[in-house]
């Protein structure tokens, strides 16, 4: 359903128009699509916090990174090494729209990764990624969300709960509103079923918590990366109870069925040389000095940049 006549419908109107003016490279795999959300969505939001206790980091590595556990007052609760590091959680669990998958029933996640398209598309879409204190992503499962008034916090001051037996993670205020967009995208995007229960929780998340500064900003960031932005962030639609899915993922899956496969791994490139490498066909690809290493969501990108392919790619 569209707000016709609001102000937040005309600036995703601009989106729309913006977004089909430019080059996007939307990543076509988990593994991409981590890197493109440290280098291009939150390349300086960690001293912002993570997702879920608002812990700051250092980044490590490609798309890793060491958590100041201080910063935010978290206490270990059972797995130190996750504690100590970022994670990218999926907003909406890879097991909940996976399990809707066939191929997921015929072998899991690592047999929808090689044969479903959709799953990868699912998977690799950074609307629903954000990064998150490993131990906190570990806790939260595949958990449905929910309140717990009663239930104690486990992980110190971060404003966090967690009901195991129940499978219930309850978050700080400052994510409900951000958590219920999500969850509206993936399940209008890729058509997915959600309980009317989920529905009643997150209209109100909704309702009560509207978006950040942030959360529009990231939606832009995105946005130039997947080509589209989030629709129930800028207020182009909304969700009410019983919402028929618009499944514009499913459409968009089925048509890039029979176009040539896209690159499945980030263009890397050396900013000292100036010359970028892709996965597959050239053979430095991934050899650059970590403080060196650029990476780019497309050849059109690099080339804007002033960098050049290197010579010896197959």
């Amino acid at each position: 359903m569209y707000r016709v006549g609001s102000s937040r419908l005309f600036a995703a109107l601009g989106f729309s128009l913006f977004f089909a003016s430019v080059c996007f490279a939307a990543p076509s795999s988990f593994e991409a699509a981590k890197v493109m959300a440290r280098q291009h969505v939150y390349q300086d939001r960690n001293q912002q916090g993570t997702f879920y206790c608002g812990c700051s980091w250092e980044w490590a590595g490609r798309s890793g990174g060491r958590v100041n556990l201080k910063s935010c007052g978290y206490e270990i609760r059972a797995q130190d090494n996750r504690a100590l590091r970022i994670e990218w959680e999926h907003i909406v669990p890879a097991s909940l729209f996976g399990q809707q998958r066939q191929c997921w029933q015929q072998g899991g996640r690592a047999n929808c990764k090689r044969t479903d398209p959709l799953f990868s598309a699912m998977e690799a879409d950074l609307h629903n990624l954000t990064p998150s204190i490993g131990e906190a992503n570990a806790d939260r499962s595949n958990y449905r969300f929910g309140m717990l008034p009663g239930s104690a916090y486990r992980h110190g001051a971060c404003d966090f709960k967690v009901d195991f037996n129940d499978r219930v993670v309850q978050p700080r205020n400052k994510i409900r509103g951000q958590i219920a967009r999500t969850y509206f995208y993936m399940h209008d995007r890729y058509d997915l079923r959600l309980s009317s229960q989920q529905q009643k929780l997150l209209m109100a998340w909704n309702r009560e918590f509207p978006p950040t500064q942030w959360e529009e900003e990231r939606n832009r960031r995105i946005g130039r990366l997947m080509g589209h932005p989030n629709d129930f962030v800028t207020g182009a639609r909304s969700w009410t109870l019983g919402h028929h899915n618009n499944a514009e993922g499913v459409r968009f899956s089925r048509a890039a069925l029979s176009a040539p496969a896209e690159v499945t791994a980030p263009i890397l490139g050396n900013s000292r040389s100036k010359i970028y490498h892709l996965p597959s066909v050239c053979p430095s690809y991934g050899k650059a000095s970590k403080k060196n290493e650029v990476v780019f969501v497309s050849e059109a990108e690099a080339l804007r940049k002033g960098y050049r392919k290197a010579g010896n790619c197959r």
